[in-house]
């Protein structure tokens, strides 16, 4: 097993959940197959109880794991299956260490930081590398391990010498080091500044990790006397180090790293050279270009509690960029905060309350995303009325879907107090109510979490043929409430048709209502399984009717073409590609190397 370590230096933010899975992506298309671990240095176990203006979105994988919103990009340019045991946690660390100690497996010894806790983590990479996620028989060739957070952290420091143990454990030729630094511009002097990553690989060597190779993040490509000054003072060959400068849209960064030729430079430390091909991207290339040349605009609205940070919600977003792009659509992103929407606002903030429905009034579809608690619920019902109402084409995801659900039997049952019990426990009906397996004591992993089927009971539903009329589908769930049962029967006598459940046919999963052009909800989180080559259904059914298209994705043929190719691979045919100023996405918050911003 060969190893990929990268760090990052200086600030956080610059992008190491993108650079990983860049040099992932460019490594597996030299014929090596590829897995990913993700370190996170907090004590929490996993990152289910976190905040999203904490750390942005939790993202579940099949096994039901909580994890680094970084999984999610490693399983997106991968087209992977993680576990949740590809996220590390200090917490998790700690939790397995104490385990053992309480069942004597110490032998009596005086349980420390060193060895012990740094023995269980790199016992616990060499467990978990080996665990097949491509859907192969076998181990994978090569493992890229990212460390969470900013050299020089306290929390991080057990892992950092852990890592360091581990690169002489593993021997050279098995372990790369890659330092992804920022290499900044000051206005004042226009000049790119190296002493920021100098004290950074300092810091790195005096913690007894030695870079292998820079990646270093700017604005523009850097000028060969500053990698010449990087070289001399950080001890790495000037081609072993690397820009990664900002680019109109991130499916651009395995190309920039391929033609800086990362992967020689990879494979020589890991004594690979012999073995990997010349790597070949060219859906990459097609699908990067295809964004670029994007023109024709498709406007969704966001409507959500966490509008503020688009982190928050980056599996949609991702999802929402994959299916414009399948339907050859510029994706522009209004995001417009719930609590705006509310009746409330317009007494305390007329402004942003005018702002808000002017958003929502110039959109082509609409989208609310899951979310807890019950600030800006209201304005999420209202929205969902709205889009009911207008004709507007409508997705909403786990309480999305909820909102849909209340805002129904408000309307057109009558029903005005009807609620979830979530937000209004002593509600005459309630709509949505907690689930009998979970706990009202403790909130991390209880959860109906992960891969569960849906089995869909209407044939002839719109989200039936868009996932090309199957029986059901495995989608990923997060929730604790669900459709009261006790009130199902009601609501489609009065026109809402539940078109998919659950195994027992008691669990609500995909509510539609066929009078409405497109207006469809997920109890599941169908974004996590979006990938840039393969559009999520729903989603792209979203994108389709925005544009006024959905017939033609509803056709089985284009929507089986929809789906399983989404069009890079033939983009091109003739051989010719306009370069575009235009990015892939107005989304007013983009992340990593786009737009010059350094986010996540």
């Amino acid at each position: 097993m060969k190893y990929v370590l990268v760090t990052g230096g200086v600030v956080s933010g610059l992008g190491k959940g993108v650079t990983a899975s860049s040099i992932g992506v460019l490594l597996k298309a030299c014929g090596l197959r590829v897995t990913s671990i993700k370190i996170d240095p907090y004590l929490n176990t996993d990152a289910g109880t976190m905040s999203p203006f904490e750390h942005g979105e939790v993202f579940v994988l099949d096994d039901g794991g909580e994890v680094d919103l970084d999984l999610g990009n490693y399983e997106r340019f991968l087209d992977i299956k993680l576990t949740r045991d590809n996220n590390i946690t200090t917490g998790k660390i700690y939790q397995h260490v104490i385990a053992k100690e309480r069942k004597g497996d110490y032998l009596g010894k005086t349980v420390q930081v060193v060895p012990h806790v740094t023995d269980a983590i790199q016992e616990w990479i060499e467990r978990v590398a080996v665990i097949p996620v491509d859907g192969e028989e076998g181990p994978a060739d090569v493992c890229v391990i990212e460390l969470g957070g900013t050299i020089g952290d306290i929390e991080s420091a057990p892992f950092i010498e852990a890592l360091g143990q581990f690169s002489y454990r593993v021997g050279p030729g098995n372990f790369c080091l890659v330092h992804v630094s920022l290499v900044p511009v000051l206005n004042v002097v226009g000049e790119q500044k190296t002493k920021p990553t100098q004290h950074s690989v300092r810091g790195l060597r005096g913690l007894g990790l030695i870079p292998d190779i820079l990646a270093c993040r700017s604005t523009k490509v850097l000028e060969e006397n500053v990698k010449e000054k990087l070289a001399q003072f950080c001890h790495v060959p000037l081609e072993y180090i690397f820009t990664l400068y900002d680019v109109p849209n991130i499916w651009h960064i395995p190309l920039l790293l391929k033609e800086q030729k990362a992967h020689l430079a990879i494979s020589k430390v890991l004594n690979l050279a012999s073995l990997v091909k010349e790597p070949s991207l060219d859906e990459w290339i097609s699908r990067a270009e295809l964004c670029d040349n994007l023109h024709v605009p498709v406007r969704i609205a966001v409507v959500g509690k966490y509008t503020g940070l688009s982190d928050a919600y980056l599996s949609v977003l991702k999802a929402l960029l994959h299916a414009s792009v399948a339907c050859r659509k510029k994706l522009v992103v209004d995001w417009v905060p719930a609590c705006d929407l509310e009746k409330e606002t317009e007494k305390e903030n007329p402004d942003a309350y005018k702002a808000a429905w002017k958003l929502l009034k110039g959109v082509d579809g609409i989208l609310v995303p899951g979310g807890f608690g019950d600030r800006g619920v209201e304005g999420k019902i209202l929205a969902a009325k709205y889009a009911r109402e207008n004709k507007i084409p409508f997705l909403g995801i786990c309480l999305g879907m909820q909102v849909a659900v209340i805002e129904y039997a408000r309307s057109v049952l009558c029903l005005h107090d009807a609620n979830s019990t979530e937000f209004k426990p002593d509600t005459k009906h309630p709509c949505i109510v907690f689930m009998p397996e979970g706990s009202r004591t403790h909130m991390g992993g209880t959860m109906r979490l992960g891969s569960r089927k849906s089995i869909f009971n209407v044939k002839d539903s719109k989200s039936s043929k868009l996932y090309g009329n199957k029986n059901f589908v495995d989608e990923r769930h997060r929730h604790r409430y669900e459709v009261n049962p006790d009130m199902v029967e009601r609501l489609e006598k009065a026109g809402l048709s539940f078109a998919a459940k659950d195994e027992t046919g008691k669990r609500m999963e995909i509510v539609e209502l066929p009078s409405h052009p497109f207006f469809i909800g997920a109890q599941f989180h169908p974004e996590y399984k979006s990938r840039p080559g393969k559009a999520s259904p729903l989603f792209l059914g979203l994108i389709a009717a925005s544009s006024g298209e959905l017939d033609t994705v509803l056709n089985p043929a284009s929507a089986h073409q929809h789906l399983t190719s989404n069009g890079p691979k033939n983009v091109f045919a003739n051989g010719t590609s306009k370069k575009s100023p235009n990015g892939l996405a107005d989304v007013r918050y983009n992340n990593g190397y786009c737009n010059g911003l350094y986010s996540r």
